[in-house]
Order: structure tokens, then sequence, then C-alpha cells
């Protein structure tokens, strides 16, 4: 049931045996997170790379003016990760908390390891979702770089209704990297 989602997931984006399907769901474990706790506060090894299931998380770090800057929310179906210090098992400049009470199914390293020696199937998995990802990010960067915050906001509001709407005005600002007085003149103008 729970895990339905992660092998739909895994179905679009690779062809796969119901065998292998299985067993690399089986790798899995599913941990359920309160609203405002946090999976990955900076400053620890990020341990896990997660599938969420049901809810919202908000990915940011903290500079040393103490401002936070959000890189990206994750919501249902979407990865959760630190690639940085999941994969070279160092300090995570990142924090992951939930937004609402979420769940998410979880792999550690050793065994997303494992599954990379005995599974092919799982390298072309991941391979093809680190792709879309880095365009995403590669995306994300043109529209900072190009576009004004206005457009930015727009973009996000319209593409992702559904995470939006689960955000304070100052977690969208942060985002756009905008201040969050700046945010509220854009939606006045709206």
């Amino acid at each position: 049931m729970v895990l339905n989602a992660l092998k739909e997931h895994i179905k679009k984006n690779i062809e796969i045996s119901s065998e292998d399907l299985e067993t690399i769901c089986s790798y899995f474990k599913l941990k359920s997170i309160k609203k405002k706790d946090f999976l990955l506060t900076q400053g620890n090894i990020y341990k896990y790379e997660g599938f969420v299931i049901d809810g919202c998380f908000r990915i940011f770090t903290i500079d040393k003016k103490g401002n936070e800057n959000t890189l990206y929310f994750a919501a249902k179906d979407w990865w959760l990760m630190d690639i940085d210090s999941f994969m070279n098992q160092k300090p995570s400049n990142l924090n992951i908390q939930a937004l609402e009470d979420s769940q998410v199914l979880l792999i550690n390293r050793t065994d997303k390891l494992t599954l990379y020696q005995t599974l092919p199937v799982v390298e072309k998995l991941f391979r093809i979702m680190s792709q879309k990802a880095l365009v995403a990010w590669q995306r994300r960067l043109i529209r900072n770089q190009c576009e004004t915050a206005k457009q930015r906001y727009l973009y996000f509001s319209k593409t992702y209704p559904n995470i939006a709407s689960k955000l304070t005005d100052k977690q969208i600002a942060s985002y756009l990297g905008i201040t969050h007085e700046f945010l509220s003149k854009i939606k006045k103008q709206q």
C-alpha cells in the first residue's frame, strides 16, 4: 500500500521486472515525521535518501547572519536528499524540516550501495532521476538569473499550487530569494 507510490514512481522512470521492483522497495523503511520536526539539521551527516509518501518538507540552509535560504520543497512523490552529505558522508549544510505531519520512505547509504552492486537497473533508475533533478536545478538557476521576482513567484505558484498553498509567505520569499515585504508587494499587485 504505502510502497505503491514508490513503485509507480520507479515504473515512470524505467522499465523494470516485478521481482526487481519488489527487491528495490524492500530496502525502504517508512518513517512518520511530525510537523516542524527535522529529518536533518546542519552539521549532521545525512544517513538517508527519502521518497515523500505524504506531507511536505522544506530543505533550507541558515547563513551566518541567521537568514534562512530555501533550496527546495519536497511534497508527495518527491525525493528528499542532501546528495553531498549522503554520498560523501560529510556534515551537511542543509536542514530538512517537515512543514506538516508527513510520511517518507527512507533508504540508507549501505542499502543503496548494495542495490547498485546487485541490481544494475538501480544505477539506471538513479542516473535518470539525477539527470531530471539536474535539469530542474538548471532551469531554476536560469529563472533566478533571467526573470524578475514577480515572474519567479508567478511561475512557482502556477507550477506548484499544492505546495504553495502549504507555505507561509516567509517560506516562499526565502525560496524566491526575496524579502517577505517584497513578496507582499508582489502579491498586492496581483
